[in-house]
């Protein structure tokens, strides 16, 4: 069954001492059924000024929750499209992201996951960092996020 693409967006003003004025900083919250709903006490995205920061997305289904079946390309690919599904929510798009973070529980799958990255972001690319972690959320064997600036 097709989802219809949708945001969803809640405000929330949040206040902020600066040296000795306070500053309002408004908080829109980001979220797309098109990715999966979180598993936790956190936001898909949330939205500050013209800077969208994402949380680290693992390899769900979206429709299902389950993790997809396969290797490392598998779940990079269900990864990214799970990431470009929540920076749409946002009204961007993959040339946006400015930053990411990959975790991989072995950085010896380095190689596969970069090729199929390097599918997602084609040109003028976001800054990177890889880490090795010693486990991610259901066991996947990628998570990653993103920083996208409007």
């Amino acid at each position: 069954m097709k989802r219809k693409a949708a945001k969803t967006a809640k405000k929330k003003i949040v206040k902020r001492k600066v040296g000795k004025a306070a500053k309002s900083v408004k908080k829109v919250i980001i979220s797309s059924p098109d990715a999966p709903a979180a598993i936790g006490p956190y936001s898909q995205g949330v939205r500050a000024g013209n800077t969208v920061y994402f949380s680290g997305q693992i390899p769900l289904d979206p429709a299902t929750g389950e993790l997809v079946p396969g290797g490392i390309r598998e779940q990079t690919e269900r990864v990214l499209r799970n990431v470009s599904a929540l920076v749409k929510a946002a009204g961007a798009t993959l040339d946006n992201v400015v930053k990411s973070t990959v975790y991989l529980v072995d950085l010896g799958m380095f190689a596969e996951m970069n090729a199929v990255y390097s599918q997602f972001f084609k040109a003028d690319h976001p800054g990177r960092v890889t880490i090795q972690v010693a486990g991610l959320p259901k066991n996947s064997l990628v998570e990653i996020d993103v920083v996208v600036v409007l």
